[in-house]
């Protein structure tokens, strides 16, 4: 399969959306307490916002757009005891259900890995909702280690 992965243009919002169910459906098989049924993320207007403010990536084929990754870059300044760094956060990255288990994801991911170290960053982050162990899998496979864990008591 030739898979092109490439900055997100706002024509690509339509797509975005589409797939931003498929995530969403993802989250609330998991966390139905957190996540409403039949929602997204972001709007159409809202994807197309994401698109002209912060890197967001799409997988794309002769098919249209197959997955997409929106990033964010977060800079942190020396303080106290932590060094100054920048850090790419990887706040979605979804393939669509027709098209996983092909390849796409791993060749996203790579696109999101190559803009990291394009913009000077220290590092790549991302967080995986407890439960997701197929996102975990992935994130696993391509080199992600844990860097912290974060706790939760429903009260």
């Amino acid at each position: 399969m030739d898979v092109n992965v490439r900055r997100a243009e706002e024509k690509d919002a339509e797509a975005i959306g589409r797939i931003l169910y498929e995530v969403h459906a993802v989250h609330h098989a998991i966390r139905p307490d957190l996540f409403l049924a039949g929602k997204r993320k972001y709007d159409e207007e809202g994807v197309k916002k994401l698109i002209s403010s912060t890197p967001v990536l799409v997988a794309e084929d002769e098919s249209g757009v197959l997955g997409y990754a929106v990033c964010f870059l977060e800079e942190t300044p020396e303080g106290g005891s932590m060094r100054a760094r920048k850090t790419l956060y990887l706040d979605d990255l979804c393939v669509d259900e027709a098209a996983r288990k092909r390849g796409v994801g791993h060749r996203l991911f790579a696109g999101v890995e190559a803009l990291a170290r394009e913009m000077g960053c220290y590092d790549l982050t991302l967080n995986v909702w407890e439960g997701n162990d197929t996102a975990r899998a992935f994130y696993d496979s391509v080199g992600m280690k844990p860097l912290k864990t974060y706790l939760e008591k429903i009260l």
